[in-house]
């Protein structure tokens, strides 16, 4: 009789999509175990869908897909290039700094990376920017989203995690601008050694670009302030995000945008589709983990390994990002979480710290060949070779593992932010 890792491995080499992988490894165990019935394996899948928390995540998916309609991403490109695009490189710290902003609103790193291909791209290769590079700055820049709040890598994990979610955005604002600095060393370093053009600095220019994106600037702003305000929950902060933009939309862009609600919504559905099937698996997974006793089983046996708390995580985020080399980020979460994260409190690894590893080694993910949806999302709209992108994305790919190693070496830079937060909050 195959254990139930056997038959999870075995529907997974036979090309299962994960969620069938996991429901269906469960749900083969009814043949052989009393304790189980289709009833309860029902009853699992829908029990975990209940989740409140989980509405926020097509709210905040439906708001990044409206910003990109409407024009508000497009708004935020022109100031930060009326903003940066004088230095050398600048063209490139405007896509960079577009994509901190972005991420600020839409927490999805395909879409960022999608959208940033069809505003930022013509405009970098125009300026004299190797497309190599214009498509790697873009494919990277795009993972950016999966630290900086509203994160629904953060929203995911703190779902099937139980924990607070707030304090997981908080705790992914210094990671996520620690990502964009190092994407900023990368982008000057190659600057300077290829010679890239530089713009002109126009400070009329800086003021008009700066009035354009106001309401895209001031969406973050709403968001952050109401999560940290306690004003809205992290659902509610992602209805306001997607009513902001439906608002904003009907007002201002009324002609055009009419057209581009219902194509909008329905594609927000297709993909809350996918995610929301893969969530109500895992949450038919965890029932049988949590009543077979084992996350305490692996948690005992990782104890008697002797491993220390970093020798842990090492390995952890090491096979994380080989995982992601065949893996989607949301698949990776789905099927990894639920049996690392009781082994990590065994050996007394912040729960915090373990969510912002988690995201940065997905961060990584979403460049690492051959699975990378940001190089793919990014070749797609391109119609460059997948092969390029990769060319382009592998600096920004080891700048970004030299971050997982310093904030995994120093737990504070996650966890410095939400403890201050917190305790200002309640005085």
């Amino acid at each position: 009789m195959f254990s139930l890792g056997g038959y999870l491995f075995s529907l997974l080499f036979a090309g299962a999509p994960i969620g069938i992988a996991l429901a269906g490894a469960t749900a083969l165990l009814v043949l052989f175990d009393d304790f189980l019935t289709y009833s309860t394996l029902f009853e699992a899948f829908f029990s975990f869908l209940t989740k409140y928390t989980l509405v926020a995540i097509p709210f905040f998916i439906y708001a990044g897909f409206l910003m990109e309609r409407t024009g508000l991403v497009g708004s935020l490109f022109k100031f930060a290039d009326a903003l940066v695009g004088w230095v050398p490189g600048g063209f490139a710290y405007a896509t960079l700094l577009a994509a901190v902003l972005f991420g600020a609103i839409s927490g999805s790193s395909t879409a960022m990376a999608a959208a940033m291909s069809v505003i930022a791209y013509p405009e970098l290769v125009k300026r004299g920017y190797p497309k190599w590079m214009a498509a790697g700055v873009i494919a990277s820049a795009g993972g950016i989203a999966l630290l900086i709040p509203p994160s629904i890598t953060l929203i995911l994990f703190g779902v099937i995690t139980e924990m607070d979610i707030i304090k997981l955005f908080f705790a992914g604002i210094i990671p996520g601008i620690m990502l964009a600095i190092s994407d900023a060393v990368i982008i000057v370093s190659v600057s300077l050694f290829i010679k890239l053009p530089r713009g002109k600095f126009d400070l009329c220019e800086v003021w008009i670009s700066f009035k354009e994106a106001l309401p895209a600037l001031l969406m973050p702003v709403i968001i952050l302030g109401g999560l940290y305000g306690g004003i809205f929950t992290p659902t509610e902060a992602g209805a306001a995000a997607a009513a902001y933009a439906l608002f904003y939309g009907l007002i201002f862009k009324r002609k055009t945008f009419i057209k581009e609600v219902m194509p909008t919504t329905i594609r927000t559905m297709n993909l809350t589709a996918v995610v929301f099937f893969l969530l109500g698996c895992v949450g038919i997974f965890q029932f049988y983990l949590a009543n077979m006793g084992w996350p305490m089983m692996i948690a005992e046996w990782a104890g008697e390994l002797g491993l220390s708390k970093h020798g842990f995580l090492f390995a952890l985020m090491g096979s994380l990002l080989f995982l992601s080399m065949f893996l989607t980020g949301v698949a990776i979460l789905v099927l990894t979480v639920p049996i690392y994260f009781p082994v990590a409190l065994a050996l007394g690894v912040d729960p915090i710290h373990l969510g912002i590893l988690t995201a940065l080694c997905i961060e990584i993910g979403s460049v690492i060949p051959p699975v990378g949806l940001n190089l793919f999302a990014v070749s797609g709209v391109t119609g460059l070779p997948v092969t390029t992108v990769i060319k382009g994305s592998f600096p920004f790919c080891i700048s970004d593992t030299v971050v997982l190693i310093i904030v995994l070496l120093f737990p504070a830079l996650a966890l410095t932010l939400p403890e201050i937060l917190v305790v200002s909050h309640f005085k």
